[in-house]
């Protein structure tokens, strides 16, 4: 609609009908227990647990994870919003809008209280998500791991204008009618009655407290903040090792910011410390999106311990030009996902030939894994293009 002043509806609506089934598919799949918490790995963050996360336990154990519901917390949010955008145009679609809110919702709770009075996923002592191992004898163990697992469920966040909500009356109506009537929901994800800038509403796991918590471990330079990105894993378990005993068998990791130094998954992935694009270009988005909502009038001390304060837009370019960092010339004219070797950064008939590693160094930048990735790590060219516009 921005490029050709109106929506590619048809397009839109295969889309969705097609996401549809892949999200029937995972919700069927993946929900262990059927109380909207899932399970089994699907995200494909490999070794980023202490133990591989598709393993069965002999005695019926089984891990609720933070990541794998919060995407599809996100998933349900990014489907509301696809059934609004077609909603305008068929009214049919506010029932699917309001189908995949409650779902939303629902998950929200999980995550917020895993049944019978259980622990959830947050704990406030750290101030962060961690996954849930969920014991044969009931009780809940949380895995105190600190990595992009407790980030991810930033990424569960939409912002509505209430101009939008005028032209859907049907679903305006439901909506209204469950944040009345089932308030112990919706006081988990929603500032819906607190009006961000412009006259918006905010649907979001991470209410503004916690958003804060998670962002200070974010931030910190110390922990997730690389000169180049954010870390699969926090920096603390370079010196002290995350440790976790299950079956008397001791589980050890340790941050390893580039190759791994596991076998798990074939050893060929590392999620331990690594930067990673696809996860990094979603925090972006959702620090853009949190700001559209709140403006410039919340800040964070960026980076931690720094004094200086500044706003979610603020915080998400200078991500955003970390991550261009990796690949643009340093005042020595190197690349830093050349990782120093002269060849590709000197000679005429390699230095200006860009390869999209797979994953990138946490602490330097150098290129690790597959190349070239052209997926997901050519997301960095949306990253760079707001700076070609500016320009």
């Amino acid at each position: 609609e921005k490029n050709n002043g109106k929506p590619d509806l048809a397009f839109l609506e295969r889309v969705f009908q097609k996401l549809l089934l892949n999200f029937t598919w995972w919700v069927n799949r993946k929900d262990y227990n059927g109380n909207n918490l899932f399970g089994g790995g699907f995200l494909g963050l490999d070794n980023i647990g202490a133990f591989d996360r598709n393993m069965e336990f002999n005695e019926g154990e089984h891990l609720e994870q933070a990541d794998g519901t919060s995407w599809m917390a996100m998933y349900a949010l990014n489907m509301m919003r696809i059934s609004m955008e077609l909603a305008v145009h068929n009214p049919v679609y506010e029932d699917m809008a309001i189908k995949f809110f409650e779902h939303y919702l629902y998950i929200a709770e999980a995550m917020e209280n895993i049944g019978d009075g259980k622990q959830g996923l947050w704990n406030e002592e750290d101030g962060f998500f961690y996954d849930v191992l969920q014991l044969s004898n009931g009780d809940s163990v949380s895995l105190k791991l600190r990595s992009i697992v407790g980030l991810i469920p930033m990424f569960a966040v939409e912002v509505v204008e209430h101009s939008m909500l005028e032209k859907l009356p049907a679903f305006k109506k439901r909506m209204e009618w469950i944040l009345r009537n089932k308030q112990d929901l919706t006081k988990l994800v929603s500032q819906w009655y607190v009006e961000g800038e412009g006259n918006k509403h905010l649907l979001s796991i991470l209410r503004k407290t916690r958003l804060t918590k998670v962002l200070t471990r974010l931030v910190d330079e110390a922990e997730f903040l690389s000169d180049y990105g954010i870390r699969a894993m926090s920096k603390i378990y370079e010196k002290n090792p995350f440790r976790f005993t299950v079956h008397d068998q001791e589980h050890v990791v340790y941050y390893t910011p580039a190759e791994s130094d596991s076998r798990m998954f074939g050893g060929n992935s590392n999620w331990r410390g690594p930067i990673w694009f696809p996860i990094n270009f979603l925090i972006v988005e959702s620090l853009q999106r949190f700001h559209f909502f709140f403006g410039d009038s919340f800040t964070i001390e960026y980076p931690k311990g720094s004094g200086v304060q500044k706003n979610l837009e603020e915080v998400s370019k200078d991500i955003s030009d970390r991550l261009c960092g990796i690949f643009l010339k340093d005042e020595n004219g190197n690349r830093a996902f050349n990782g120093g070797v002269e060849k590709f950064n000197n000679d005429p008939h390699f230095k200006d030939y860009i390869m999209f590693f797979e994953y990138f160094h946490g602490d330097n930048g150098r290129g690790v894994g597959a190349s070239h990735q052209t997926g997901w790590t050519s997301t960095v060219a949306k990253l760079i293009q707001p700076r070609l516009t500016q320009k």
